[in-house]
């Protein structure tokens, strides 16, 4: 008989972007989950044309470094995936954990439009956290808040 505490129930989450800023994650989960460093290969990460946060797609030959959070229950899954909303698409991806050089089946959150004529370059997380971190904390304590209010539509 599995319980709500099997290992079943918990998943590890690649993360690549914003979510690779501890306090983001924290401030989304109300916790900061165990992580490992890891690599997608055959993926690009792109910046996206008035987007702060990027997209990952398959790319011979490419990789993308991030890491992998571990331990994450069926309800901060929902969080991340209302977080990350329509745009991507949560997929299982192999990772090769850079520390251990092991191969684990990880979520992914991978961009759902696949010929986006927005998509360019290669996103910077150093850049991303000098210029946009600030702001995008409060964004993501803002959805947080709201998230947090069942049943209440707009602002009070």
């Amino acid at each position: 008989m599995a319980s709500a505490s099997s290992p079943q129930s918990l998943f590890n989450v690649f993360v690549y972007g914003s979510l690779l800023a501890d306090d983001v994650v924290r401030a989304l989960l109300k916790r900061l989950p165990p992580s490992s460093p890891a690599i997608l290969h055959n993926f690009h990460r792109f910046s996206i044309k008035g987007r702060v946060y990027p997209a990952i797609l398959p790319v011979e030959n490419k990789k993308v470094n991030g890491k992998v959070l571990s331990g994450i229950t069926v309800l901060e899954l929902d969080i991340l995936d209302k977080f990350e909303d329509v745009e991507y698409e949560r997929r299982t991806v192999d990772v090769s954990l850079t520390d251990s050089s092991d191969t684990l089946m990880v979520e992914a959150y991978i961009w759902a439009d696949q010929s986006d004529p927005n998509l360019y370059g290669e996103w910077n997380f150093e850049e991303w956290e000098q210029l946009h971190k600030k702001s995008f904390l409060k964004m993501t304590m803002e959805f947080v808040e709201e998230l947090e209010q069942p049943n209440q539509s707009g602002s009070t």
